[in-house]
């Protein structure tokens, strides 16, 4: 079975951090040795070292091998990462102001991220606005969403629970609140959950806007005829002088 990453940058942070620590004290406790060794009250006329070649190789070797095997050990996390299983299951994640949007296989979308647990997941990365950044921070993954570009990572869910994704690059004045809500649950309720689809209700109100239009203009009809004025009828008899009496 392969790494867990979260496992892989977890030991990588902590032995880069123990590593550091241990140089810190030595190279302290040098200072503070070498400080007191050759102080003034000690030494009132200070003596010319030329150098130790020694000491020289050992202070270059000794970092040098530090250094590569921190660059392996992150390597091999980083080589993982970017490795993704065959048989992952592939969510498409896109990134907008401010808020995230997530898509199935089956082109199911939510803005909530709904996961099956012991799966691995590979997440397709991109924004449609302004850079993001795709942060998954109790699986110690980041990626950026970069408008016209799709990056990825995978991960492993191997616990049920709540966790949440945050975006990680500022991205305008509400990227503070650039979050979404993901929960990993068993894969049976998982495939429930991904297979329903709300009835569509577009038929339905399309029809009852047909029908709201059309009693509309049956109402407006029916107004109209009742305002209407009665038609006057002309009167032909003409009032003529000849024909009033005096």
């Amino acid at each position: 079975m392969r790494p867990d990453i979260a496992t892989q940058v977890d030991q990588t942070f902590w032995m880069i951090t123990g590593t550091s620590i241990v140089l810190l004290l030595i190279i302290t406790a040098a200072m503070l040795y070498f400080l007191f060794k050759y102080s003034k009250k000690r030494h009132p006329v200070p003596e010319n070292i030329e150098g130790n070649t020694s000491i020289e190789i050992v202070w270059t070797v000794i970092p040098v091998i530090i250094v590569l095997v921190m660059f392996f050990i992150s390597w091999a996390g980083f080589k993982n990462m970017r490795d993704v299983p065959k048989d992952a299951m592939v969510v498409k994640v896109m990134g907008q102001m401010w808020k995230w949007s997530f898509e199935y296989d089956n082109k199911k979308k939510s803005d909530t991220l709904y996961l099956p647990v012991n799966r691995d997941v590979k997440f397709e990365i991109g924004s449609i606005d302004v850079n993001h950044s795709f942060y998954l921070p109790q699986f110690r993954v980041k990626e950026d969403a970069i408008p016209g570009r799709t990056n990825y990572y995978w991960i492993r869910t191997n616990e049920e629970g709540n966790f949440y994704a945050a975006c990680a690059e500022y991205c305008g004045l509400n990227h503070w609140n650039m979050y979404a809500q993901m929960v990993v649950m068993p894969e049976d309720k998982f495939a429930v959950w991904k297979n329903y689809f709300p009835p569509d209700t577009t038929a339905v109100a399309k029809t009852d806007t047909l029908k709201t239009t059309a009693g509309a203009k049956d109402t407006l009809k029916t107004i109209k005829d009742s305002l209407k004025v009665p038609a006057v009828t002309k009167d032909t008899t003409a009032i003529r002088k000849d024909t009033i009496k005096k």
